[in-house]
């Protein structure tokens, strides 16, 4: 039976230390999210955001934009923020269809890039240097961290390749010495290379798609996913049948999603250190 790895209470730790770190800065971070359209998911994202800055201290500047509003109007809101005393910027997605997401990324300052997703700090990653990391790689990488699982010599399989979550956690484990591979849906044979993976993390959006027979004994995994089933959430893996072969597994929900919020808490904190100094 598998070590559940509880990201609820790991997410809070993190977030209590954040909190002593804020205080003993002597500064507020603040943080900007804009949301355009009334996404429902969205919402409910965003109350967890809110209350995270609550906690740790972070000064919050919320930005509703209807869906009509324009891809030049969204721009024009983005570089007003770079311009003010906003530490971070946090655009909210999806964005409405018709809208350029990675012009809308782009357009944010590297400096104040609180999803780290611009190209700049993208490419600081792939170089090893971990400036400002995607909060949900980043909350993966820190949940193995202080659930002690080594990745220096394993091998890690990353099932999915999207450019928020699987390249950049490849990275992120590369940097830490793991064997990467990155399947996706093209991969021919999933199951035999999945099967070799000492640490499996699933990020592909599709319930339960990982089922026991394609996880090794022991291994270590990651659940990523959040799926809506019959009204109850679950993730990418069966969770209930892979917990009896795996050493550690995270449940969904209560495993990487309280980690992605704690780690655009700590981004957000690092962009205000940075641009004081």
């Amino acid at each position: 039976m598998a070590r559940i790895i509880d990201g609820t209470a790991i997410a809070k730790e993190m977030l209590d230390e954040l909190k002593l770190q804020i205080e003993e800065s002597e500064i507020t971070p603040k943080l900007a999210v804009i949301l355009v359209g009334d996404d429902p998911s969205s919402k409910i994202y965003l109350k967890s955001k809110e209350a995270a800055c609550s906690h740790v201290g972070v000064a919050y500047e919320k930005y509703i934009l209807p869906q009509s509003t324009s891809q030049d109007e969204l721009l024009n809101l983005i570089q007003e923020l770079n311009k003010s005393d906003t530490n971070a910027i946090l655009l909210q997605f999806p964005l409405p269809r018709g809208m350029d997401e990675e012009t809308a990324i782009e357009a944010i300052d590297p400096m104040k890039d609180a999803d780290g997703f611009h190209p700049v700090n993208i490419g600081r990653l792939l170089l090893g240097d971990e400036v400002i990391t995607p909060c949900t790689p980043a909350g993966v990488i820190e949940l193995l961290k202080r659930s002690r699982v080594e990745l220096s010599g394993r091998h890690a399989v990353v099932v999915g390749r999207s450019n928020i979550v699987g390249k950049p956690l490849a990275a992120m484990l590369l940097n830490r010495d793991a064997t990467v591979t990155i399947c996706h849906s093209k991969t021919k044979n999933l199951a035999e290379i999945t099967r070799k993976a000492d640490v499996l993390a699933v990020a592909v959006g599709k319930p339960r798609f990982i089922t026991a027979d394609m996880v090794k004994e022991g291994a270590v995994v990651v659940d990523i996913g959040i799926n809506k089933v019959g009204g109850i959430t679950v993730g990418d893996v069966d969770f209930e049948k892979v917990k009896e072969k795996a050493s550690a597994i995270t449940p969904v929900p209560g495993g990487v999603g309280p980690m992605t919020v704690a780690s655009l808490m700590k981004n957000t904190f690092s962009l205000a250190l940075a641009q004081r100094s």
